[in-house]
């Protein structure tokens, strides 16, 4: 887990669609864009560059499709001063149609804990590593990553019973893609997703 102040660090929301670019390592993307820490921004359609849901980053569109069933947006680049500099949006509790005035950046993804500190991701058999981006009580945000598959909904009940005080946390993305690079003065972690049941 890797906690970010956001008074003191800058959010930058970056795909290859937006850039003309080809696609990236984290590490890659890092070095090529002064980084210090990345994590998946969010799954991925079949041409490998299209978010799977809304993802809009100033005036850039990548996907302006609202996903039906993803309850989160993970905001940042805030458009007034009165805005905390970081949020993830809950779609079900938050209003959405004022809120999406109040930032620049935004990627949607599937709720993971909900904006009671509620597990939502119903028990599956199914297990896999996992990027996932969350918020604390303080307002901090924790890029969260897990090289060991877990079920999501066991996961997402250790960060809970954890000393993270968790407040929501958004799905980015699972298995062999997921990714977390941190390159600062004291420490330097590349890792990359291990195992995805059936994949």
């Amino acid at each position: 887990v890797l906690k970010i102040n956001p008074k003191y660090y800058k959010f930058n929301l970056i795909s290859s669609k937006e850039h003309q670019e080809e696609n990236k390592t984290a590490k890659e993307w890092a070095k090529a864009k002064g980084l210090i820490a990345l994590v998946n921004a969010g799954m991925y359609q079949a041409d490998y560059k299209t978010n799977t849901g809304f993802m809009k980053n100033y005036d850039y569109f990548n996907n302006k499709k609202m996903a039906s069933k993803y309850n989160s947006v993970v905001s940042f680049n805030r458009t007034k001063e009165s805005s905390p500099e970081f949020q993830i949006i809950d779609l079900e509790c938050q209003d959405w149609d004022i809120l999406k005035e109040k930032y620049n950046s935004f990627s949607q993804g599937i709720r993971m804990i909900d904006c009671n500190q509620r597990n939502v991701w119903e028990q599956q058999d199914k297990k896999w590593s996992m990027s996932v981006i969350g918020e604390d009580k303080e307002e901090n945000a924790l890029f969260i990553f897990s090289r060991s598959p877990y079920s999501v909904h066991d996961f997402i009940d250790i960060l809970l019973k954890s000393p993270l005080n968790i407040k929501k946390a958004m799905y980015l993305e699972g298995g062999p893609e997921a990714s977390f690079y941190l390159n600062s003065k004291n420490k330097k972690i590349k890792k990359f997703g291990s195992y995805e049941t059936g994949f």
